[in-house]
């Protein structure tokens, strides 16, 4: 029998713990995991009957030799962790951001070209379950000719949510980084994979945010918010990256003559009033997806100009992976996909590191605001 392929795991929050059990559900054997804190990734580690626990990340690709490390760290941690890797001649799963900026994510998208190694890049809710039938309905010409996309969300997250990697530009922090990157990802999906054109405004709305210990998982750290945000004992530290983004953007697609023009308005701590949502308008027809994600349901506008809400087909939700949530479900998707490929079994296109520079790249032209017109002088 052929022995099944190992995975190292850098990272021991919520990142960390559900890539190594989308890699147990590939049938890949998590074979260690390495973090900052001893305690922490020594306990996170036995919790999850993971043999090796360790804080030395070259020691333990030397030790352990694996075929695949997953990064589940933060982005400002990513760049040395994954060129060690690849020098290693190890296969890279590397949640979004790839890196900091689009130099350095363009290096890895070389360096792993150069080496041979297969990567995967994980702005993975491109593989929400209306998002695949929304592509096969536009490839099947429901809408005619796509035309126009817009994706709208409004997050209304708290605004003391303790100061963190996500405030901070250098660990890859910001909306963009976190949000936009799956939502370019989805409409990639759906329409075509070819950027033609971009342009964009970010605005940071936050400013500070409280500074508490304790913060571990970042799905928890909504409990860490303090309970007097007046008390002057508070130390606060300043964010420095986006909170808002507004993107416009071209994109070729096959299924269409003209480039399909994308609105992406993004209001990290604004309330919504009506539901997030994804739309793609076309020459015949609409398809309208609820949720910031697409999470659904599906709303196809047909001939008789009325909005049918549309099924899932039976084969799209059996190709699903089972989890606890759309991120963990989708990791497992990407996952199961990266595994298949290492093992030279028939997969279709995923995104790679190839991807991963390209949107750091486009996240670098956005954050540099400089789209502005001064009309000041016209009468």
């Amino acid at each position: 029998m052929n022995k099944p392929l190992t995975v190292l795991i850098q990272g021991t929050g919520f990142a960390g713990q559900g890539h190594a059990e989308a890699f147990r559900y590939a049938g890949v054997d998590v074979i260690g995991m390495v973090g900052r804190t001893e305690s922490v990734v020594t306990k996170v580690a036995k919790e999850m009957a993971i043999p090796f626990a360790g804080t030395d990340w070259k020691q333990a690709l030397t030790q352990l030799k694996p075929d695949i490390v997953s990064i589940a760290t933060p982005g400002g941690a990513h760049q040395q962790a994954i060129i060690d890797a690849i020098e290693a001649g190890c296969h890279v799963f590397s949640d979004k951001p790839l890196t900091t900026d689009g130099p350095s994510a363009k290096q890895l998208s070389d360096l792993a070209e150069q080496k041979g190694v297969k990567t995967a890049f994980a702005a993975s809710f491109r593989y929400m379950p209306d998002v695949i039938h929304a592509k096969r309905l536009v490839a099947e010409g429901a809408i005619g000719e796509p035309q126009e996309i817009e994706c709208i969300s409004h997050f209304n997250l708290e605004k003391h949510i303790p100061f963190g990697w996500s405030h901070r530009a250098e660990d890859g922090g910001g909306r963009l980084n976190n949000n936009f990157t799956h939502k370019l990802s989805i409409v990639t999906s759906i329409v075509g994979e070819k950027i033609l054109s971009i342009m964009g405004e970010v605005r940071d709305d936050l400013e500070k945010a409280p500074i508490v210990e304790g913060v571990h998982n970042f799905k928890k750290r909504r409990e860490f918010i303090p309970k007097d945000i007046h008390d002057p004992n508070l130390k606060w530290g300043e964010s420095n990256v986006e909170w808002s983004y507004t993107v416009l953007a071209q994109i070729e697609s096959e299924f269409a003559k003209k480039p399909v023009s994308v609105l992406f308005k993004h209001g990290g701590l604004h309330p919504r009033f009506n539901e997030d949502h994804v739309v793609i308008y076309g020459s015949k027809g609409a398809i309208y997806i609820k949720g910031h994600y697409a999470s659904g349901p599906l709303y196809l506008y047909d001939e008789n100009g009325q909005w049918i809400e549309t099924p899932l087909p039976d084969d799209i939700a059996k190709n699903q992976p089972e989890g606890e949530g759309d991120t963990e479900r989708n990791w497992r998707y990407l996952i199961r996909e990266l595994v298949q490929d290492i093992k030279g079994e028939a997969v279709a296109p995923y995104q790679t590191f190839k991807e991963g520079a390209q949107y750091q790249q486009l996240i670098d032209l956005i954050r540099q605001n400089n789209n502005w017109v001064d009309v000041t002088h016209l009468q």
